[in-house]
Parts: structure tokens; sequence; C-alpha cells
């Protein structure tokens, strides 16, 4: 089998828990989601890497997380890296993949090509996002930039906000077989020690305020033991096993865990998509006054929008914008 063949575990998230300790986690697998995120763009590689990261926890996150509509992390930073930005929108309907985009927004001309790509942030925050939906209100968590790596930022939140000890080992890159394109793969996996009762994003915002909380704050006894002795096995992965093809899942985590109990439950499958629409983009433009909209007109006599996410491009009317406006259709 050749790394460009489908295989039934690629672009899946596959929740587990270890029966001996109580500790879950999550294996991801991501090939062509990750694919058409960056084929939208062409993003210098270190922006790349970036992306990629970010959309690998977005991955693991927002499948750990009971969704009704969106999770979103946004990473900011005043470095030439500006902004990540991603979006996992639960599945709609049982049986149905979720779905997962993201975009970056950087200074090219500041761009260290060379430079370690987590380097290229600089200070600033990284944010998880949960929207329910109509009638709920939205949660907002932020952690300062810190550590090595995305990948750090999003253990340090989990510790501050919500007192989960968290632990992510990820991989990702570009992937070429004699006589096939290059194409990325990305694989992961999430251990998360839970709480006794409860628990979940959100269900103690603000926890952790004053300082910086490790495992060692929250855990004590056996629970520390398990989890320590949990990071340890994990250590051990190498890079082809978490992005696969000839690994499956199941089979890396019996290789790591076979002496916790690992118990693999129904996997979630991940798709490409994304949720703009001209319906959407004029309802973004009803802020904007007739006197606006006349700026935004080009000579051709339109007003044009296009998706920072998936790059669809939009002409629009200017009659027909604007809290003046009135929609024709």
């Amino acid at each position: 089998m050749t790394i460009g063949s489908k295989l039934a575990w690629d672009d899946t998230v596959l929740p587990f828990q270890l029966d001996v300790t109580g500790i879950r986690g999550r294996v991801a697998r991501l090939d062509g989601v990750l694919d058409q995120v960056l084929g939208q763009h062409s993003y210098p590689a270190v922006i790349e890497a970036l992306v990629a990261e970010a959309a690998l926890l977005t991955a693991l996150i927002g499948q750990a997380v009971k969704l009704r509509w969106k999770l979103s992390l946004q990473i900011r930073g005043n470095g030439p890296a500006r902004l990540i930005a991603t979006d996992y929108y639960g599945p709609a309907k049982e049986g149905e993949p979720a779905r997962i985009r993201a975009y970056a927004s950087y200074d090219a001309e500041r761009l260290d090509l060379m430079a370690d790509p987590f380097s290229q942030i600089g200070q600033g925050y990284f944010a998880v996002m949960l929207d329910q939906g109509e009638g709920m209100v939205p949660y907002q968590g932020f952690t300062p930039i810190a550590g090595s790596s995305l990948s750090h930022c999003a253990e340090t939140y989990f510790a501050q906000s919500e007192q989960l000890p968290t632990r992510f080992s990820l991989t990702f890159g570009q992937v070429r077989e004699p006589g096939q394109t290059a194409r990325w793969r990305a694989g992961g996996v999430m251990l998360q020690h839970m709480p006794q009762v409860g628990g979940s994003v959100a269900a103690e915002a603000g926890s952790g305020e004053g300082g910086l909380l490790t495992h060692a704050d929250i855990l004590a006894g056996d629970a520390s033991e398990n989890w320590t002795r949990a990071n340890i096995l994990l250590d051990t992965v190498e890079d082809m096993e978490l992005i696969g093809p000839h690994v499956a899942p199941t089979d890396l985590l019996v290789r790591l865990f076979h002496e916790e109990g690992p118990r693999a439950f129904e996997s979630q499958p991940v798709r490409f998509g994304c949720s703009c629409s001209p319906e959407k983009v004029r309802q973004t433009m009803s802020i904007y006054s007739q006197k606006d909209i006349g700026k935004m007109t080009t000579a051709e006599g339109i007003v044009t929008a296009d998706c920072q996410f998936c790059g669809a491009h939009y002409e629009f009317d200017p009659k027909t914008l604007g809290f003046e406006g009135t929609d024709p259709t």
C-alpha cells in the first residue's frame, strides 16, 4: 500500500480511554483535510507549519468537546505571523463528518524563512473559543504565547483554564513517493487526565488565574503517578507511527499503552469545510451605511469580497448591501 492510498483511518479522530487509569485521549490522522486547508493558499513553509499544527490541535480538541456548533482556535502575536485562525464544526447529524478550516495572516517582509516557525509569532495569546449556537453564551479562554510550540500553549491553556492535565504529541509534514506529488500528512495523540466529577471545555472558566499550573499542582498520589507513566509511554512514540500510513491508530494504542488497558471508541471523520455564503457576506456588510458601501465599490460598479478560509470570491450589486439596502432575492 502506498502513502498516496486512501486508508480507512485517514482524516479521522479516534477517541480512546486507558481503562486502568481512566486517562482519556484522541488519535488524529489528517491527510486530505490538511492538503485542502493548505491548498487554498500559497503560504511560506514557516506559515504552513503553524497552520498544520493549529489544524491538528483543532481536530483533537474539537472532537473532545460536546459540541453543538463551533470550536475555534486563534493565535495572535506581534511577530511576522500575526494570526493563525481555525474553526472546527461539529457534525450536523449523527454519522456525518466534522468540518475544519484554517487560515493565516502574516507580514511577508518580516518573516524569517530559516527560523523556527513558532518564533515567528512573538508575544501574544493563544485562545480557545466555543460557540454552541443560537441562545448560548459564547466562551473564550486565553493563555499567553509561551513554551516552544502551539502544542505547549494548548497544554498550558488546559492546565490554567480547565485544570485538566493535558499532553499533545504531534507531527506533520509533506511526504512524497516516486511518481507522485507531495502531499501533507499529520498525526497526533492527545492525552487528558479527566476530573473525578464532570469536566468539559469551559466548565471552569477563569480557574488557574494568577500563575501557571502544571500537572503536579493539580494531581496527587496515584493519579500523578498514572499521569507520569502515561506521558513516559507517549514519549516513546515515533513520527512515522503518528503520521502513518502503515500503523493503524488502534495498533498504535496497543503498542504504546497495552498495559494500561486501551479501549477505542467510534472514530469521527473530518473533512475540509467552510461556512461562508453570499447570505453571510450580506449580513456582515449590513452594518455599513450606503456611504461606506460606496467607498467599497469598484470602478466596475460592484462590491467584492473574498473568504480568507476557502478563497471563495463574491461579487455584489452595491444597491443590495448596507443597512439601507434591500436584498432583491
